[in-house]
């Protein structure tokens, strides 16, 4: 199926011309039909000579309903432009073809109606003065057809002529996400909610389940596309979707989407295209899709805006939208969207900065450009974005420029190596801390990069020292206690030896973690090989012994005694037989003299 718009002035005869082509009555409410005028989106469908059903969304032409118009016009990919021959450019024809415009529509079709009313020449001046129009907008030169829906005359060439208009419409990706913009929403009895709208791009089925902006899931429940029942419905097509789990306050200018795919946002950064060069004023309406939400302008450079908007909208990168002044009936400019998560200005001069980076942007997706601006982002907010993804990610979710990945890493470097010149006894840098010093967003990033110069071990990093360094006051200290060891090696320091030294417990850790002492508990520090001696003087007791041999042989006091077997028991030099013998193992019995 294709999906064509009309376009053009109040009672110009777009409804007759669809009327005629399908032979369906495009207009919904008996008001409408009473006054012959199009007061809101109606629809219709016909099937062309080339076999394509070809749908249309008749949108009213009244000034007042521009609005209405927009959301029929919004998600459609060719309009039927009508101008009447026997009336000439009208200012809605300009509105029309200024929404056109600033919507950056690239497909369509002159259509001048009402033939029978004027001389011929007339409606030929009609036809090339909208050509005219035309060409000098998006939309470009496009063909012409002169017809009468009263009469049916032109009617097979505007049939060809729409053969040939939906032909060169770009082929839709069925398997892109789905982003139904809502312009009706209704109940009907015995089967609940029912929306209707254009699906430009992806597919629907029946059982699938789709979320709104707010995050809450719907299911559809049943689907219909040219009034029959469809299990699937691809785009390009309109589509009625019958809902599960819909709240009441559904509305036009909602939205379907498959969940988990599309960021919601309500501050986006746009270039500005028509003639941004008048001054905007603050306050405008921003339609994209069917939706019409009020916004708060804040212009940055020459061509670039940042909008504040009432409420979130599912927008990517590369949309088009526009924004409209409803005053004073005039589109002010139309807009690309160019950053659906732009940065805060939280310091003096961030405007003035983002309005350059702006003029640099494309306003296409690009996957590559938005990673080098960004440094890092999540796989998952690229593609919600509408980007395409560069690389493979680095840590779990995450994607990383390369650029700016190695400098992370020279960075993460460099924070080691001043932690281990500012912390000589402890020079291992928590990853947390190194988390903040680089300002990453999660600890899996600080892993990746723990590499070529980095390594971790138990929470900390470490570059070229591994160990810590005693300042040379310190292994003063230290020698001192090991000289005491040297002469009684069981013999433990005493908490008055210790602090007439001045080693703390930090420091006795440090001394530990260098090599130079054995800790055996917070309180117990002996010479780093004291598992061996011990074992070789345990080796020579008559096996099972108990606690007091053990400390008789070691020439220990029970402090130091009872927490030195449990420290040999953890290592693997001794086993407890009951609650009051132990044995030394055998694949240490080479520890003992003469074995």
């Amino acid at each position: 199926m294709r999906v064509v718009a009309t376009a053009g002035h109040v009672d110009h005869g777009k409804s007759t011309l669809v009327r005629a082509l399908t032979g369906m009555e495009p207009d919904r409410w008996e008001e409408e039909r009473r006054r012959g005028l199009t007061l809101d989106l109606g629809f219709a469908w016909t099937r062309l000579p080339d076999g394509e059903d070809v749908a249309f969304v008749d949108v009213p032409g009244h000034e007042r309903l521009v609005a209405n118009m927009l959301a029929g016009v919004g998600p459609v990919p060719a309009v039927m432009f009508v101008v009447a021959a026997d009336q000439g450019w009208q200012r809605q024809s300009d509105e029309h073809l200024s929404v056109l415009d600033a919507l950056d529509v690239r497909h369509g079709l002159l259509v001048v109606t009402r033939c029978d009313l004027a001389a011929p020449d007339a409606a030929a001046a009609v036809r090339d003065d909208a050509l005219a129009r035309l060409a000098a907008t998006s939309l470009g030169e496009v063909d012409a057809v002169m017809a009468s829906g009263a009469t049916g005359e032109g009617l097979d060439d505007l049939r060809r002529a729409l053969v040939d208009l939906t032909a060169a419409l770009p082929p839709p990706d069925t398997r892109a996400d789905v982003r139904l913009w809502i312009d009706r929403a209704f109940t009907v009895q015995g089967r609940g909610t029912v929306v209707t709208g254009t699906l430009r791009a992806g597919a629907i089925r029946v059982g699938d389940e789709l979320a709104l902006v707010d995050g809450t899931r719907v299911t559809v429940r049943g689907l219909e596309a040219l009034k029959r029942t469809r299990e699937q419905v691809g785009a390009v097509a309109r589509v009625a979707v019958n809902l599960r789990g819909a709240p009441e306050t559904l509305r036009r200018g909602d939205v379907l989407l498959t969940p988990g795919r599309w960021l919601t946002t309500d501050l986006i950064d746009v270039r500005l295209r028509g003639d941004p060069a008048r001054d905007l004023p603050r306050h405008l309406t921003l339609h994209a899709g069917s939706a019409a939400v009020p916004v708060v302008v804040r212009p940055l450079g020459a061509d670039t805006a940042r909008l504040s908007l009432a409420r979130p909208l599912a927008l990517r990168v590369g949309d088009i939208a526009l924004l409209r002044d409803p005053g004073l009936h005039r589109v002010p400019a139309g807009i690309t969207v160019l950053d659906v998560r732009p940065p805060r200005f939280d310091r003096r001069g961030a405007a003035a900065a983002r309005a350059r980076e702006l003029a640099a942007l494309p306003g296409v997706p690009d996957g590559a450009a938005e990673l080098r601006r960004r440094g890092l982002i999540r796989r998952a907010d690229l593609l919600a974005m509408g980007l395409d993804v560069p690389s493979a990610p680095v840590a779990g979710d995450w994607l990383a420029d390369p650029d700016h990945w190695a400098d992370l890493h020279r960075r993460l470097v460099k924070a080691v190596e001043e932690h281990t010149a500012r912390h000589p006894t402890d020079p291992g840098l928590p990853a947390e801390a190194a988390r903040r010093a680089l300002g990453l967003p999660d600890r899996a990033l600080v892993d990746a990069l723990a590499r070529d110069g980095v390594r971790r071990h138990g929470g900390k990093l470490y570059g070229a020292a591994t160990r810590p360094r005693l300042p040379p006051h310190i292994q003063r200290a230290v020698d001192a206690i090991r000289r005491d060891l040297a002469e009684a090696p069981f013999r433990a320091p005493e908490a008055g030896r210790l602090a007439e030294l001045g080693l703390t417990p930090r420091l006795l850790s440090a001394a530990a973690a260098a090599g130079a002492l054995r800790k055996i508990s917070d309180e117990i520090v002996l010479l780093p090989d004291c598992e061996a001696r011990a074992a070789a003087v345990l080796a020579r007791l008559p096996q099972p012994f108990t606690l007091s041999q053990a400390r008789q042989a070691l020439g220990t006091t029970r402090r130091v005694a009872v927490p030195l077997l449990e420290h040999l028991d953890r290592r693997g030099y001794t086993v407890r037989v009951d609650e009051t013998h132990r044995r030394c193992l055998r694949r240490h019995d080479a520890a003992r003299p003469g074995a």
